[in-house]
């Protein structure tokens, strides 16, 4: 008896130990897929979010001391890029300018002269484009830099969007924005209140 329960024993503790190498590799590399899987979403949020926080470019115009294209970052103010121009000259008209309104990429920051009529071309502040209709931003006008202001936009969404509109017109109704690649039901869930296309 001690003799077959020894066998037994034996056998038992051979085959734990000689489990087949084909399903531990196996199992390492469902494990391994999964953990680069993780880190192929992880790395792709990492972009969407060093492009929406990276360095930002305004143009600086008008009665400052040395007008031109300034780099500034996220959360800078207009006076922020005023002060990089120099400050203001003399003849500046500062009323007309909003020195604690947050500046965006591609923004044109114009100072008039006093007396000046300032050309709407050339806007004071940006944020009154026909881009923007009451504080939401429009998806069938909007540029590059405007699209990333929005919730879970950044440099690759942003450009899907303007892709799409050229490809297939106008967008009709906010819900059309989910056929953008790259925009799912979440995102659009941050985004509709913050859009329009009228």
């Amino acid at each position: 008896m001690l003799l077959i329960g020894g066998v037994v024993a034996a056998l038992a503790v051979f085959l734990f130990i000689s489990k087949p190498k084909e399903e531990l590799q196996a199992e390492n590399d469902d494990g391994l897929q999964a953990m680069m899987g993780e880190n192929t979403e992880k790395s792709f949020e990492m972009e969407e979010q060093e492009g929406t926080f990276g360095p930002l470019f305004v143009d600086v115009k008008g009665a400052v001391s040395s007008p031109g294209l300034y780099e500034a970052k996220e959360g800078d103010r207009i006076l922020d890029a005023i002060e990089q121009a120099g400050g203001l000259i003399k003849t500046a008209d500062a009323k007309q300018v909003n020195f604690a309104q947050k500046i965006h990429d591609e923004m044109v920051i114009y100072v008039p002269e006093k007396g000046e009529v300032v050309d709407e071309v050339l806007p004071v502040m940006s944020d009154h484009s026909s881009s923007q209709t009451e504080g939401k931003i429009n998806i069938n006008r909007a540029d590059l830099s405007e699209l990333q202001t929005l919730s879970g936009v950044g440099p690759a969404k942003a450009q899907a969007i303007i892709d799409y509109r050229e490809e297939q017109g106008p967008f009709k109704r906010v819900e059309d924005i989910q056929n953008v690649s790259g925009i799912g039901e979440k995102t659009f869930e941050k985004l509709q209140e913050s859009i329009t296309v009228n």
